[in-house]
């Protein structure tokens, strides 16, 4: 076969293609953007995805390449968004602007480096799936740690959405409503919200058969969170420091039922310090809370599981294209990340709280903006989630049905079963952050870190890049770090527990 009849006629997952079907594609552009990763060709002439009895290799969409520049950036950038930047300003005030800025540069460039060495595998085997990857590179046990790693991420991050939308939407409601808080009033119980939410908004963006369907979704969900970061912005100019808490025992109050949120005892303190704190910003601060925001930054830009079925579905796609997509997906939540850290920062400084929306109802609950924002943000988180689960059916599929096709009654059954099983999770385990925070601790370095390395190194023939190269030392070298990230992570996890603080680690 020749080398360019054989980039052409094998597409993404491994299936045979007709030409005609890309007439119009320029030729110039096919081999142009897509061959770089193998310029003789010779290393996709084998389809890696074969067929049994003749039959066409699994898929999981009815079309490839439907998906815009634009509705994939938005899909991609929602999903790396998650409600991580709600604890931004609080690793900010435990670094210094300087130490974060640096972290924060440095996990965004990592985590860029990381979607390059999937996509080169990708393009080297024609495989856009993460768990084919790893069967490519480990057969069976490589695909099932793989599945089983995006399933345990994706849901700890499933379930920790949810459980801000039990937590915070009675609140909002209270306040809006300025509800009794001791009242049993039905809309003013979480476990009832969750459920609805779950049923009449997750549930139908779930269907939906494409994932590139959900960039209207995935649009608005980070206008809500610009509008985040607007209001955190006006906030800065408003509130002066130091700044008067609207009352003891109603902000105690409030907290109290807060209880949930992924908070130290650092948030029971701030009550009882000294108005008379400092108000001027740190460059660089080293403290015994430091270590925890490391984990936090870390994973500020999880989003693996979702790249490969994003690449799928873009229109025209290349690895060139793919790369370019995910590299402007990250400098916007790059930036925005960064903003909101430094205005949430360089308003409350030294008391700024583990969930900053918190610090802002000490000043005023019932202020109308921060309401209106904790709306936003509970939008965002809800409308992630759609985004979010369909690599966890993906993995389920491909673990569990590798050989079937697409069917209607499976794609629902999986989303419902899916969300049963968090919705339950949410209600019924209250500890479930600190369970997630350990599968996110062990789970997000692999997908981040040590799977591309070492699906890179397995894949990449070594007549092309021997061990010796540098490509495959510095693969070599994030494995390693990926390595290390997990075992720091959960040592701060082991000593949170000994020392009886509640957990504020894990992901997303």
């Amino acid at each position: 076969m020749e080398p360019a009849e054989s980039e052409m006629n094998i597409l993404s997952n491994g299936k045979p293609h007709d030409l005609g079907d890309d007439m119009g594609v320029p030729m110039k552009t096919l081999l142009a953007e897509d061959q770089f990763d193998d310029p003789e060709g010779a290393l996709e002439c084998e389809e890696f995805l074969p067929s049994t009895d003749g039959k066409k290799p699994t898929r999981f969409t009815d079309f490839e390449g439907k998906t815009s520049f634009g509705m994939s950036v938005f899909n991609l950038g929602n999903a790396i968004m998650g409600s991580g930047i709600l604890g931004l300003a609080y690793a900010m005030a435990n670094t210094g602007i300087l130490l974060f800025l640096f972290l924060l540069t440095a996990v965004a460039a990592l985590s860029s480096y990381s979607i390059h060495l999937l996509l080169k595998s990708s393009g080297i085997v024609g495989i856009r799936s993460y768990e084919q990857l790893g069967n490519r590179a480990f057969g069976t046990p490589g695909k099932m740690a793989a599945g089983i790693a995006i399933t345990l991420q994706n849901i700890g991050a499933m379930s920790s959405y949810l459980y801000i939308v039990k937590s915070e939407l009675p609140l909002v409601i209270q306040a809006f409503l300025k509800a009794d808080p001791n009242s049993d009033l039905w809309y003013l119980n979480g476990n009832y919200l969750v459920i609805m939410v779950s049923a009449s908004i997750i549930l139908p963006l779930a269907l939906m058969k494409q994932l590139g369907y959900l960039g209207y979704t995935s649009g608005f969900s980070l206008s809500c969170m610009v509008f985040f970061l607007s209001a955190v912005t006006y906030k800065k100019f408003q509130i002066l420091c130091p700044f008067e808490e609207f009352s003891a025992n109603s902000t105690a109050g409030h907290l109290g039922l807060n209880d949930s949120s992924l908070s130290h005892d650092h948030s029971n303190s701030l009550l009882h310090e000294d108005n008379d704190s400092h108000c001027t910003p740190r460059m660089f601060t080293i403290n015994s809370q430091t270590a925890y925001t490391i984990p936090i930054l870390a994973f500020a830009f999880v989003c693996h599981p979702e790249v490969l079925p994003i690449y799928t579905e873009l229109r025209n796609p290349s690895k060139k294209k793919m790369q370019k997509v995910s590299n402007v997906s990250i400098l916007v939540m790059y930036t925005m990340y960064f903003l909101a850290a430094l205005f949430g920062y360089l308003t409350f400084y030294d008391n700024v709280e583990p969930e900053l929306l918190h610090t802002y109802s000490r000043i005023d609950p019932y202020d109308v903006l921060i309401l209106c924002v904790r709306v936003a943000v509970l939008t965002a988180v809800t409308l992630t989630v759609p985004i979010v689960l369909f690599p966890v059916r993906r993995a389920i599929l491909e673990m569990i049905f590798p050989s079937k096709t697409f069917n209607w009654l499976r794609h629902f059954g999986i989303a419902f079963v899916l969300l049963v099983l968090i919705n339950l999770l949410v209600i019924f385990a209250p500890n479930i952050l600190g369970i997630f925070g350990i599968i996110g601790a062990t789970s997000a370095p692999c997908l981040i870190f040590i799977f591309p390395a070492v699906f890179y190194i397995r894949i990449v023939p070594k007549e092309d890049e021997p061990m010796t190269s540098t490509s495959k030392i510095l693969a070599v070298c994030f494995a390693a770090l990926g390595v290390s990230f997990m075992v720091m992570s959960l040592s701060f996890i082991f000593i949170d527990w000994m020392s009886g603080n509640s957990l504020a680690a894990g992901g997303h």
